[in-house]
C-alpha cells in the first residue's frame, strides 16, 4: 500500500516545535473585528499549542 500524503491544508496551518509540540494560530482574527475589543485582538495575534488530544488527528 502506498504512503499517504500529508494534508496540504494542515501543512500550511501547523508547525512542529523541537520538542514535538504542534504550534497553531488563533481563530476569529480575520474579519468582524470592530466589535471585538483591543485586548481580545491582541491575545488572538499570538500563537498557541494544539491540545494533546487533537495532535494525533
Amino acid at each position: 500500500m502506498p504512503k499517504l500524503k500529508s494534508h496540504s491544508g494542515a501543512k500550511k496551518r501547523f508547525n512542529l516545535t523541537k520538542n514535538g509540540k504542534v504550534k497553531r494560530a488563533h481563530a476569529f482574527k480575520s474579519h468582524i473585528l470592530t466589535k471585538k475589543d483591543t485586548k481580545r485582538c491582541r491575545r488572538l495575534r499570538s500563537t498557541t499549542y494544539a491540545d494533546a488530544t487533537t495532535e494525533a488527528t
